[in-house]
């Protein structure tokens, strides 16, 4: 295959991130591009599922910090591309735990509980950093923290920590943002916000599909060359791609991954902090039934189940508010649960869901008519749903896998200080990276100027 010619910049991954990037490079007159995605569409993490006739998420699903004095720049992008969004609201889950025995908590029992795996979190949190350096008052949290051990201890430390509270309070997200959450409930899908930035600077058919030659889907890359004149990128086709820089926009897990090798190395300052982010997996099991058999009432939208298992098909959503008359159930499970469904079929994972919902709900219920797992672990070209820094975690390990290495620069969500693991956080990162790419090449060539200036001064 031919050698495409050189390129001022090419980024790896389509997703807001690498979108975002483009966008802002182009805008900013570099329109020798080349976006190179592994997939057959845009959007990453961001993905669309037809299922039970309506339009369901597989990964980011939810616009997160809405309603404070700052706007959500993804709020105002969905506002633009008149995105259909439900609110939701958490705040009542605690009030809706069921029981092996099919009953319910008594409220006051499941908020009791509730606030005192709030304490014994923050009381976790005091002495994991040391000091809550201004950040929070501790003062509430007068008995040392401990351990969940019943059923119901194990579901309210598992919605707490791994859906709610899975970063250190207070949360930027929602002291810049606000404090409201709207759901995605759109047929286009979360995934539109994307082709509408992508649209902005790639070419597009009358019928809206994107078709520009610097857009190249189902480009696996594997080998990144890189030196002081530039990178060769090599993909799994045998395709070759020549660049003054890249930009690359995957996945924290993909850079943990051998799916792409670098010559040379990544120095080992770069691999050490990579190595030390988490990664958080979210799999979402949706269940289509032939008729509803849950409350749906107000304050009924989000539930938990209590098993002796942490985080055994603990917490559960209907889609009635986002979907009404859809008949469907979301479970989400994450990491070592997410892993093992994953590999597992989904008959057997159908199976342990009706076992489930039949504890809650009596043996009389209908089965499920039709299943649909999210599998980001087995993802190669993802690998994970989101990054999930250390509590402990310092500046400086965010600012090590952020900073650019020669002429690779990287960006997406797992590169955000402040916003890591959200939708927002990826969209500003490649938006930030693209900026620090545009200084670096303002730079360049201004040295090249001032050089050749010499040179003529030389010769005359």
């Amino acid at each position: 295959m031919a050698t495409p010619s050189r390129s001022s910049v090419i980024i790896v991954g389509a997703g807001i991130s690498g979108i975002a990037a483009a966008k802002i490079l182009v805008e900013n007159g570099v329109e020798d591009i080349v976006i190179l995605e592994a997939t057959d569409r845009i959007g990453g993490r961001m993905r669309k599922e037809a299922f039970g006739g309506v339009t369901v998420e597989l990964g980011a699903n939810w616009i997160m910090g809405v309603g404070g004095k700052v706007p959500n720049p993804v709020w105002e992008l969905a506002a633009k591309s008149s995105l259909r969004t439900c609110l939701s609201d958490y705040s009542n889950v605690r009030y809706n735990i069921y029981g092996r025995s099919g009953k319910m908590f008594p409220s006051e029992l499941a908020a009791d509980s509730y606030t005192k795996a709030v304490d014994s979190a923050l009381e976790k949190l005091r002495n994991q950093q040391g000091t809550d350096g201004g950040r929070r008052d501790f003062s509430r949290a007068t008995e040392p923290p401990s351990s969940p051990k019943t059923p119901l201890e194990q579901a309210i430390d598992f919605v707490l920590h791994d859906i709610e509270m899975r970063e250190v309070l207070p949360i930027p997200t929602f002291l810049d943002y606000g404090e409201q959450e709207y759901l995605v409930a759109d047929e286009r899908g979360y995934e539109e916000l994307v082709h509408k930035l992508a649209r902005d600077f790639l070419s597009i058919a009358s019928e809206g599909e994107i078709l520009d030659s610097r857009l190249q889907l189902n480009k696996v890359v594997r080998k990144i060359q890189h030196s002081r004149s530039g990178v060769t990128i090599t993909t799994e086709d045998g395709s070759v791609y020549d660049a003054n820089y890249a930009i690359l926009s995957v996945s924290i897990g993909v850079l943990q991954s051998d799916l792409i090798s670098f010559q040379p190395s990544m120095p080992r300052w770069k691999m050490e902090a990579i190595g030390k982010v988490g990664v958080t997996v979210y799999t979402k099991i949706y269940l289509k039934f032939p008729y509803k058999f849950w409350p749906c009432g107000p304050e009924k939208e989000f539930f938990i189940y209590a098993h002796e298992r942490r985080g055994y098909y603990a917490f559960w959503q209907h889609m009635e508010n986002a979907h009404p008359g859809s008949n469907i159930l979301v479970v989400t499970l994450t990491n070592e649960e997410s892993n093992r469904v994953e590999n597992q079929p989904d008959e057997e994972t159908l199976k342990e869901a009706m076992e489930i919902l039949r504890d809650m709900f009596g043996p009389n219920i209908p089965n499920a008519t039709d299943i649909l797992v999210s599998r980001w672990w087995n993802d190669r070209f993802q690998r994970c749903s989101y990054s999930n820094y250390p509590i402990t975690s310092n500046h400086q390990v965010v600012q090590s896998i952020k900073a650019p290495v020669g002429h690779i620069f990287f960006t997406g969500e797992h590169t955000s200080e402040k916003f890591s693991g959200y939708v927002h956080g990826g969209y500003l990162a490649g938006i930030d990276t693209s900026k620090a790419l545009l200084e670096e090449m303002w730079k360049e060539k201004e040295g090249k100027a001032v050089r050749l200036t010499q040179v003529i001064r030389r010769l005359s």
